[in-house]
């Protein structure tokens, strides 16, 4: 059964002046991925919000997933 994404499913830490690192953690397999970005808006969607939209937070994982190093 699919799960619901939710905003427990990340993990924002400050990566200098505008920059988030993020890491997305999958809760059915465990796996992790991370990306920096300097997006806040999206950050304040997600980070930043009390309750924030599955768009939001699907695009936020889009993000973590497809960053490359």
């Amino acid at each position: 059964m699919r799960q619901r994404i939710t905003k427990h499913d990340f993990r924002f830490m400050p990566s200098g002046y505008g920059h988030y690192k993020v890491t997305y953690t999958s809760p059915v397999t465990g796996r992790q991925w991370t990306a920096v970005t300097s997006e806040m808006p999206l950050i304040d969607a997600t980070k930043n919000c009390e309750d924030p939209k599955v768009g939001d937070l699907n695009y936020l994982k889009k993000v973590c997933k497809s960053w490359k190093h």
